[in-house]
C-alpha cells in the first residue's frame, strides 16, 4: 500500500480543518461541471481514508475508473489549492495583493490604462505600508511598462519620479535578499555541524560571515531588512557559542516585532521563531527567571483565542514550546517530572509527521532520551537514542549524531551492559573517525569507559573523581565547550562520586541559578 507521505493530494486533505473542507464542497459545486462532481467523489473518498489506498478508493466510487485517477487527483489537487486561497485570502495580504496585480493585468488588457493604474498605485502604497517591496516593485515595473507605452496624461513629471522610486525600491529588496542568503547559509551551517569544534572552524566561519554581511544603514533599513540581518547574527553567534551576542540579537529580533504589532500577525512563523531562539540562548546562558518569563509569553500567544491559527503555525508552536518545556525541566533538574509531556509529545510527533523535518525529530529524540537518561530509566533512553544512531543520514546534525552515540556508552555502562559496551566503544570510533570530529571530552569518556571495568570497587570513587577533574580542564578550553552542551557529563560524575541520582546534583545546581 503506498505511503500516505509520498501522495500529495492524500497529504493536503488531511490537513484540512473541518471549515476548510466545507468551504471547497460549496467552492466545487458552484461550478456545477460533471467532472467537478467526479473529483469531489474522489475528495470524499480520500477523506474517509486514514492511510492512502487507491484500490480501495476505485472500489468505494466505481464511476472513477483507474486510468482517469491521475488526470481527477491532478484537477482536484488545483480545486483544493483554489479553494485554500479564496478561504484564507482575507487573512493573507501578500495575496489580495497578487490579486489586485491580477485585476490590473485584467484592466490593462482590456485598454482601461488608467484604472489599471490606479489600482497599481494602490497596490504600491499598500506595499510599502506593509513591507513588502518586492510586491511594490511589481507594481511598479507594471506602471511603468504602461507609461512608457501609451499616452495616460500621467507621464509628464512621472518619468524621473518612477524611476528613482524604482531604483530605491529595488535597492531595497536587493538587500533583503543578500540578508536573508547569509542568514540561509548561517542557518545550514548550523544543521550541518552546530557549534564550531574548533579554531579552523571559527576562523572559516567568522570570515564567511564577515565577508558575506553586507553593511546595513540601520536607519534607513525596512523591517525585513532588519530581521535578516538580527537572524544572521544569531545563527553566527549560536554556531560560535558566543551566547550572550546570541542572546542580544535574539532579543533584537523579538523587539523589533514588539515595536511592530501588526508583523506579528502577517509574520507569526518569523515572530514565534524569534522568541525560540531568545529561548535557546536563555537556556545556554543558565538564565532561568528570564527563559520562564520569554517562555510564559510564547504560551501566551499560542493560548490566544484571537489569534490567527493555520497547521504550520500549530506545528512550530508544538515544537518550540514542548521543546522549551523540556528544557526547563533540564534547568531545574527535574528529568523524572519532565516524563510526563513524553505522552504528549509523542502525540504531536505522529501529528504533524508530515510536516517535521528529520532534523527537529531527531533533537526531541535527544531530549526524550535524556529525560529518560536523567530519571534513571537507562533501557528507555538507549531505545530512542538508537533511533537516532540508526538515522541513515549522518550528515544531518552530526553533533547530534556524535553526542547521542557518548550518551549511548553512558547509558550502557549505567545499565549494566557490560557484554555490549566494548562493541559499543569500537563502533563509536569508528564513527567518530569518519566524522573527523572527535574532541578531547569524547577521548576522555572513551578511555574511561573501556578501563573501568578492570579497575577495583574500592578505587572506582577515586577514577571517577580524577575523570572529572580531568574534563573540568577540558571544559575551561573555549572550543572544548561543545561537548557539554549536549551532555551534562559532569553532573553525572558528581552523582557517581556521591552515590546520589544525578537529578539530584542538579537540582542542587539549580537553586544558584538566576
Amino acid at each position: 500500500m503506498p505511503n500516505e507521505s509520498i501522495d500529495p493530494v492524500f497529504q493536503l486533505i488531511k490537513s484540512l480543518t473541518r471549515s476548510e473542507k466545507r468551504h471547497f464542497r460549496l467552492f466545487t459545486n458552484r461550478q456545477g461541471s460533471n467532472e467537478g462532481l467526479k473529483f469531489l467523489q474522489l475528495f470524499d473518498a480520500l477523506d474517509g481514508q486514514a492511510a492512502y489506498d487507491e484500490e480501495r478508493v476505485l472500489a468505494q466510487v466505481p464511476a472513477i475508473k483507474k486510468v482517469q485517477v491521475a488526470n481527477l487527483k491532478a484537477n482536484l489537487y488545483k480545486q483544493l489549492l483554489a479553494s485554500l486561497r479564496m478561504y484564507h485570502s482575507g487573512q493573507n495580504l501578500d495575496i489580495q495583493l497578487h490579486e489586485q496585480l491580477d485585476y490590473a493585468r485584467v484592466l490593462y488588457n482590456r485598454g482601461l490604462y488608467q484604472q489599471s493604474l490606479k489600482m497599481l498605485e494602490k497596490v504600491k502604497q499598500t506595499a510599502h505600508q506593509v513591507e513588502m517591496p518586492h510586491i511594490a516593485l511589481l507594481a511598479l515595473d507594471f506602471e511603468k511598462l504602461i507609461e512608457s507605452q501609451y499616452i495616460t496624461r500621467s507621464l509628464r513629471g512621472r518619468a524621473e519620479v518612477l524611476s528613482a522610486e524604482s531604483s530605491d525600491t529595488a535597492a531595497h529588496v536587493a538587500q533583503m535578499h543578500e540578508l536573508s542568503n547569509v542568514a540561509l547559509r548561517m542557518y545550514g551551517l548550523y544543521l550541518k555541524i552546530g557549534h564550531v569544534r574548533n579554531q579552523e572552524d571559527y576562523d572559516n566561519i567568522t570570515a564567511y560571515f564577515h565577508d558575506a554581511l553586507p553593511t546595513v544603514d540601520m536607519q534607513q533599513a525596512g523591517f525585513y531588512e532588519r530581521l535578516y540581518y538580527y537572524q544572521a547574527h544569531v545563527w553566527y553567534h549560536t554556531i560560535t557559542q558566543n551566547f550572550p551576542a546570541c542572546f542580544r540579537y535574539a532579543q533584537k529580533w523579538v523587539d523589533l516585532f514588539e515595536q511592530n504589532p501588526p508583523m506579528k500577525e502577517q509574520q507569526t512563523m518569523l515572530y514565534i521563531k524569534g522568541l525560540h531562539n531568545l529561548l535557546i540562548s536563555l537556556y545556554n546562558l543558565l538564565y532561568f527567571s528570564k527563559f520562564i518569563e520569554v517562555l510564559e509569553t510564547l504560551e501566551a500567544f499560542a493560548a490566544d483565542p484571537e489569534r490567527r491559527t493555520n497547521p504550520n503555525t500549530e506545528m512550530l508552536l508544538f515544537l518550540y514550546i514542548y521543546t522549551n518545556r523540556i528544557n526547563a525541566y533540564f534547568l531545574q533538574g527535574r528529568f523524572t517530572a519532565g516524563l510526563t509531556l513524553i505522552p504528549d509529545l509523542l502525540d504531536n510527533l505522529d501529528r504533524f509527521q508530515v510536516q517535521l523535518d528529520s532534523h527537529r525529530r531527531l533533537v526531541f529524540y535527544y531530549k526524550i532520551a535524556s529525560l529518560y537518561f536523567g530519571s534513571g530509566n537507562n533501557d528507555k533512553a538507549i531505545e530512542y537514542l538508537t533511533k537516532i544512531i540508526q538515522f541513515r543520514d549522518v550528515s544531518l546534525r552530526e553533533d547530534i549524531q556524535c553526542f547521542a552515540r557518548i550518551l549511548n556508552l553512558i547509558a550502557h555502562y549505567e545499565a549494566g551492559r557490560d557484554e555490549a559496551l566494548e562493541y559499543q566503544i569500537k563502533s563509536v570510533y569508528r564513527f567518530l573517525g569518519k566524522m573527523n570530529d572527535q574532541q578531547q571530552m569524547q577521548v576522555a569518556i572513551f578511555q574511561f569507559l573501556r578501563s573501568v571495568g578492570d579497575v577495583a570497587p574500592d578505587e572506582l570513587k577515586a577514577a571517577f573523581i580524577q575523570l572529572k577533574e580531568q574534563l573540568i580542564r577540558i571544559a575551561a578550553q573555549p572550543f572544548e565547550r561543545r561537548p557539554f552542551l549536549y551532555l551534562d557529563i559532569i553532573s553525572w560524575l558528581e552523582s557517581k562520586i556521591e552515590n546520589v541520582p544525578v537529578q539530584e546534583i542538579m537540582q542542587r545546581k539549580f537553586r544558584g541559578l538566576k
